[in-house]
C-alpha cells in the first residue's frame, strides 16, 4: 500500500511514531497495521494520520481529539465488564479500513482537521475520567490502533489513578504493535464484520486472517476481557450459513464464554441502498450463536428485551435485565473463588463484575476539556 496523495506535507509538530523502518528507496515503511503503507517525506498513509516527516513517522492527531462523551459501558458494547457503569469516551480522526458501511464516516473518515476541536493530553483526560467519576476510558469513534502513542500514553495515565482502559477496535493491526498496545488495556470490543475474506476485501480493503489473528492472541495471549461485536447488513453478512460458521469457528478457538452481540446495520456512507436487516435476523443470529455453544449472545440497535439481557447459561436464569443500555434486574451472587455466580443455581459467570452494578443507566453527556467552559456543554473539566 502507497501513501494517498501526491503532495507533501511539513509535519514540524507531529509525535514521533512507532513501527516503522527506512527502505533503500529512501521511503519508510509504517509497520502498525497489515496495510504496510510505504511513505516518501510529507506523504500520509492511509489511516491520514499516520505520516513520513523528516526524522521517520509521526501521529498528526496525538492530543487532539472529535469530542469527549460520558456514555454507558454497554454501549461499546460491553455486557460483561463493570455493568452500568459510565465511561468516558473519546476519539480522533481517520481509520485504517475503508468500510463502506461505516457508521462513523464523519469522524473515521475526515481528511479535515478542523473536526478535532478539543485538545487533551493524557493526563487531563485521567484527570477528567477522574473528575466525572467514569470508572474506565473508551478508545472509540475511530479505530484506536491508528493512534497507538496516544492511546497508550493516555491508558498509563488512567492506570495510576485506577481508572480501567477499553478498546473499541476492528483488531487489524500488527503482532508488535499489537502487543504493546494491549498490554494497556482491560478490556475490548472487537468488530469481527463477517466470516469471508470476499466480505473484508470487497466492503473494507482488509483482510478477515488478520482480525481472527487478534481474536486468537487476545483469547490465549491476554487476559483483556474482550466480546466481538458482527454488524448485521442485509445481502452481505447475514446468511445463516456464515452467521453458523462464525459462532463455530468462535465457539472452537475462542471458547464458550465470550460474548457476541449481533448488531442491527443502518445504512449510511457509502451504502445508503440496503436496508436495516429486520429485527427477526438478528434474533435468529442469536439463536444460531446459542445452539452452538455461545453463552452469552446478544442483539444490537434493536429493541428485545430477551436479546439485550444476560442469562445464565446453565438453568437459564434471567442475571441481568436490560432495555437498551438500562439495567433492570440484577441476579449475579458473589462468594467462592469467582467474580460472579448466578443467583438462581450458583454456576459461575464470565466478565469482569463488582457485587452491585452502576445506575449510571442510558445517559450520554457530552464533555469538554479545556482552560474555558463550554456553557453548550453539559459537563466542563478545567485544567485550572
Amino acid at each position: 500500500m502507497t501513501a494517498i496523495g501526491a503532495s507533501q506535507e511539513t509535519f514540524g509538530d507531529a509525535h514521533p511514531g512507532r513501527y516503522w523502518h527506512a527502505l533503500e528507496d529512501g521511503r519508510i515503511q509504517c509497520d502498525l497495521c497489515p496495510r504496510y503503507c510505504k511513505l516518501r517525506e510529507g506523504q500520509r498513509g492511509l489511516c491520514f494520520v499516520r505520516a513520513a516527516g523528516p526524522d521517520g513517522m509521526v501521529l498528526t492527531t496525538y492530543g487532539r481529539s472529535s469530542g469527549f462523551c460520558i456514555d454507558p459501558i454497554e454501549k461499546k458494547p460491553l455486557n460483561h465488564f463493570l455493568p452500568g457503569t459510565p465511561i468516558l469516551s473519546f476519539g480522533t480522526a481517520g481509520c485504517n479500513l475503508t468500510c463502506k458501511f461505516c457508521q462513523n464516516w464523519n469522524i473515521s473518515k475526515a481528511r479535515e482537521f478542523d473536526k478535532l476541536q478539543d485538545q487533551a493530553s493524557p493526563e487531563l483526560i485521567a484527570q477528567a475520567a477522574a473528575q466525572t467519576k467514569c470508572r474506565s476510558v473508551a478508545y472509540t469513534y475511530n479505530d484506536p490502533v491508528i493512534f497507538l502513542e496516544y492511546a497508550v500514553d493516555t491508558a498509563r495515565a488512567c492506570r495510576e489513578r485506577g481508572i480501567k482502559n477499553v478498546a473499541v477496535t476492528a483488531g487489524y493491526i500488527c503482532p508488535d504493535p499489537r502487543e504493546e498496545f494491549y498490554k494497556w488495556m482491560d478490556a475490548a470490543n472487537v468488530d469481527l464484520k463477517a466470516f469471508t475474506e470476499k466480505f473484508y476485501k470487497e466492503l473494507c480493503t482488509s483482510q478477515l486472517s488478520k482480525v481472527l489473528d487478534t481474536l486468537k492472541y487476545l483469547k490465549h495471549e491476554t487476559d483483556v476481557w474482550f466480546e466481538i461485536t458482527d454488524l448485521i447488513i442485509p445481502g452481505e453478512n447475514d446468511s445463516e450459513k456464515e452467521i453458523d460458521e462464525m459462532t463455530k469457528w468462535v465457539v472452537k478457538n475462542l471458547g464458550e464464554d465470550v460474548p457476541m452481540h449481533f448488531s442491527a446495520f443502518h445504512p449510511d456512507w457509502k451504502m445508503m441502498d440496503k436496508p436495516r436487516p429486520p429485527k427477526s435476523t438478528l434474533v435468529r443470529a442469536r439463536e444460531i450463536a446459542r445452539a452452538n455453544g455461545v453463552r452469552y449472545a446478544y442483539t444490537g440497535n434493536v429493541h428485545n428485551f430477551d436479546g439485550h439481557s444476560t442469562y445464565c447459561h446453565n438453568c437459564d436464569h434471567r442475571l441481568v435485565g436490560r432495555d437498551w443500555y438500562e439495567l433492570s434486574e440484577w441476579h449475579i451472587a458473589f462468594g467462592g473463588n469467582y467474580a460472579g455466580n448466578c443467583g438462581n443455581c450458583g454456576e459461575p459467570v464470565a466478565g469482569v463484575f463488582e457485587e452491585k452494578p452502576g445506575d449510571w443507566g442510558r445517559k450520554r453527556v457530552p464533555v469538554r476539556l479545556g482552560p474555558r467552559p463550554d456553557p453548550n456543554r453539559m459537563i466542563s473539566v478545567s485544567t485550572a
